[in-house]
This record gives structure tokens, sequence and C-alpha cells, in this order.
């Protein structure tokens, strides 16, 4: 049997205060499910009580690279464990996550806009519903354009805060101009497949900004955004065939930073010899 290609990019600890299990259960759940490793990136920590609910405190940052650093030694041979994390691009906190990204030896960084906060909706919340969705498109290219990230997690969240009013044919110039700003910076952005499991039951993002995304040769990250052990893998062959469908010929995940390409085919193939296919 050839060796696993594929990586869970996208999984969080109970420190963020809304998931469950530990990384070293999610390690076991990947190499049950025949992924070569495991990137845990939870949620970062933010300042002054930022959307402090749902995210690890300050004073839990140097435990949670300890967790991570013990988990990977743990399961070394077994499954590739690395340090990662998801932080928010909010616009005025860009100093304070510079710093942060600078106190340990991440593999990987999402940056994700989460319109569902409360500091989301004070600043930039308005009646028209629309108009929120132009904004967040927007947000999402001035945060590659920080160069803070790797890559841009769940890139059309905003159509589960706005379903009633979620017409994508309407701002699709839009979402192309950002994308456009989001290729300039070769920044990669992710497939989510928790999206199956929201209001508008569909991976993020929707087929038509993949096929835009694949136009503008944008790479892709694959993560289940798994909040407990048991989402590990979920819908990766799925992902990989949806990918194929809209362009795509390669995934890709990033280790010390540095995105590493893997092509669709050989992926899928890796999946499918461990059985998960299905997944």
């Amino acid at each position: 049997m050839s060796e696993p290609l594929l990586f869970e990019t996208h999984s969080h600890t109970p420190l963020c205060k809304h998931a469950v299990g530990w990384p070293s259960e999610y390690a076991a759940v990947a190499e049950s499910r025949g992924l070569r490793g495991l990137l845990v990136t939870c949620h970062n920590p933010m300042p002054d009580g930022f959307s402090a609910g749902v995210r690890m405190s300050p004073d839990a940052f140097d435990e949670y690279v300890d967790l991570v650093a013990q988990t990977r030694e743990e399961w070394e041979g077994r499954v590739d464990v690395r340090l990662g994390l998801e932080a928010d691009y909010f616009a005025g906190f860009e100093s304070w996550l510079e710093r942060q990204l600078k106190s340990a030896e991440f593999h990987y960084v999402l940056g994700s806009v989460h319109p569902q906060i409360d500091e989301f909706r004070e600043r930039y919340w308005e009646d028209d519903a629309t108009e929120v969705q132009r904004t967040y498109f927007r947000l999402l290219a001035d945060a590659a354009e920080t160069g803070l990230f790797d890559c841009l997690a769940h890139p059309d969240l905003i159509k589960n805060m706005t379903a009633d009013d979620w017409q994508p044919a309407r701002i699709m110039d839009d979402i192309r101009r950002s994308l456009d700003r989001i290729a300039a910076t070769g920044m990669a952005m992710e497939l989510n497949t928790s999206g199956v499991n929201k209001l508008i039951a569909e991976m993020n993002p929707f087929p038509e900004m993949l096929v835009e995304m694949s136009a503008r040769q944008i790479p892709v990250c694959i993560g289940s955004d798994a909040h407990d052990p048991g989402r590990v893998a979920d819908r990766f062959g799925e992902a990989l065939r949806l990918l194929a469908s809209c362009g795509f010929s390669d995934v890709s995940v990033f280790l010390d930073r540095q995105r590493q390409d893997i092509a669709i085919e050989a992926a899928a193939a890796s999946l499918a010899e461990h059985h998960i296919l299905r997944i």
C-alpha cells in the first residue's frame, strides 16, 4: 500500500470553547481514514475580549502550542501533526496578528472573516443584506493583501448569515473583483466541507465561485473544519470530485508555511486505496 497523501488542514481543540476532543483523538481518526497528517488550527486569541466566547484566551496560547507539540511527538511516525492557527482578520488588529504569528513556529495560518461575531455586526452590518455580502467579499481581499495568512477559510461564509437574501448571481461581479485581488497575492483559498451541515447546505465556497477561482489559478486547500474528531476528513472524496469538476487539477497543503501541491488524481487514488473515498 502506498503512503497517504492528504492532511486534515482545519481542526480545532476545546481551548476555543466550542469544540470537543483533543488533538490526539483527531490524529487517531486521521490515521484510521488514511490521511498523512493533521494540521491543528484552533481559533487565535484576540485582545480586549474580542469574541472571547469562541476562541482560546491569550493566557491559553502557550498551552495550545505545547499541546500540539506533545501530540506531534506522540504520533510521530504514524500521523504528521503540525501546529497551525485560524486567525481572524479584522481591520485594526494587524499588528497584534503579526506579533502573534511570529511567537511560534506555525506550519499553516488560515485567515478568517467571521460575519457572525458581534464585532463584525457592530462595524459592518446594515439593513441591506446584499451590501453586507459585498462588504464581506471586499474584506476577504483585504485579508489576503495583508500577507499574514496562507489561505482564506470558508470564503463564502456570509451566505449562511444572509441566507434569505443569498442570490450570488447578483454579486458575482463583486466576487470576481475580490478574487482578482486575492489571485494577485498568490494566497490560497479553502474548500471547507463543513458547509454541507449549515443553513445553505453546500461546501464553502459555492461551485460557481470555485470555477472563478480555478480560472484565476488560485490554489485550494481542503479542510473539514472539524470541531469533533468524527468529522476529520469529512467528505474529502466528494470535495476532490467537486474541485475536478470546477477545473482544478491539484489540491494544496501548507507545511512550514510553504505550499505543496498534490495532484487531485493521486489524492483521490490515495483515499480509494485506504477505502475512504466515500468520505
